[in-house]
């Protein structure tokens, strides 16, 4: 999203420094032409405090896109460090209630002390959906005026254009058995486990397939309960992929697990591209994309046999494509980059 955001600013005629704390990761190669990285080169964001107040005094920009909680902390500290006086707007793109629920007290604590520290300082915060917005304000106490939410800058013309790429994979070639997709980091978030329980019982009332994509720490575990469940035939976990459009273009369904979300970016682009979808109504983002159900079917967190049910409906009676596209109408690049620019430069 920061790189769909980053190609938009050029295109409104922005000078665009990307300044990374930690220069790793298969997105690094997707970075726009134009953009001039700047690495700081320590492994911890808050390592990275001397760096970025040097950084700030030698370029001055107009104005700093601070992204993610630690980020958003030392770009506070480097502000009042260097004496820079230029915009400084935060970005939150997870529901940190739920992000940090399961934690300890004391950690839980330290958290959200350190928000309500921070983030008065902020010029603006921006959250990626409505549930974000207010998760942010009920933890700092911070007013209306304060928080915006912006759709995240997910369809681009490059959806459409990787869409129509090959999938090299045999799955894909026989068209009479439909593959649903499942996208994201292979984590305790995604609750993949209850996707493979649900397509198990999706599979046992007819013939399909299942892909997971991405890459993530619960590889093993998922591997295992795929054996367990006598899958190993029909579940794919093909790792990270570069271009997964491609891959949801072909599917005949895409399904989001999750146990939590801030604003979900692989559900918008199963629909930019016209995909029928599946939900958990988890915190924040699927309610308010699919609109209450309207573009998709919603079903409790964890209830993998509720899931498995949707998932068996949507593919009986899928929606059309056309009318899934209009509910990624405003998670355009152009419309998002816009939106952040007036916070970042009034």
């Amino acid at each position: 999203m920061i790189i769909n955001l980053a190609r938009g600013f050029l295109e409104s005629g922005c000078r665009v420094d990307m300044v990374i704390a930690r220069a790793r990761g298969e997105h690094l190669q997707s970075i726009p032409e134009g953009v001039r990285q700047i690495r700081l080169g320590k492994k911890h964001t808050l390592s990275n405090l001397p760096a970025l107040v040097r950084y700030l005094k030698k370029e001055n920009p107009e104005g700093l896109l601070a992204v993610k909680d630690r980020a958003i902390k030392v770009a506070i500290l480097a502000r009042r460090l260097s004496g820079y006086r230029g915009r400084v707007v935060g970005r939150l793109g997870t529901t940190v209630s739920e992000a940090i629920a399961g934690k300890g007290f004391i950690r839980r604590w330290f958290w959200y002390s350190g928000m309500r520290r921070f983030f008065p300082a902020l010029d603006h915060i921006v959250a990626v959906s409505e549930g974000v917005a207010q998760d942010i304000q009920t933890i700092t106490g911070l007013p209306d005026s304060r928080v915006t939410t912006i759709p995240n800058p997910v369809v681009s013309s490059d959806i459409r254009i990787f869409s129509r790429k090959k999938v090299d994979h045999p799955w894909f070639q026989d068209t009479g058995v439909p593959v649903i997709s499942g996208v994201g980091r292979l984590t305790e978030q995604k609750d993949f486990p209850s996707l493979i329980r649900a397509f198990s019982l999706v599979r046992e009332e007819r013939p399909c397939r299942l892909v997971i994509l991405g890459e993530g720490h619960k590889r093993d575990i998922l591997a295992c309960l795929v054996r367990e469940l006598g899958l190993e035939d029909s579940v794919a976990l093909p790792g990270f992929v570069g271009n997964p459009y491609s891959w949801l273009a072909r599917s005949s369904l895409f399904v989001l697990s999750s146990k939590w979300e801030g604003s979900p970016n692989a559900l918008t682009e199963a629909l930019a591209l016209g995909i029928p979808v599946v939900s958990t109504d988890c915190r924040s983002g699927p309610r308010e994309i699919l609109q209450g159900g309207k573009y998709g079917e919603l079903v409790p967190v964890g209830d993998w046999q509720a899931l498995a049910a949707a998932m068996e409906r949507t593919l009986q009676q899928p929606l059309s494509p056309d009318f899934l596209r209009e509910a990624a109408r405003d998670y355009t690049v152009a419309a998002s980059s816009a939106a952040y620019l007036e916070k970042l430069l009034p």
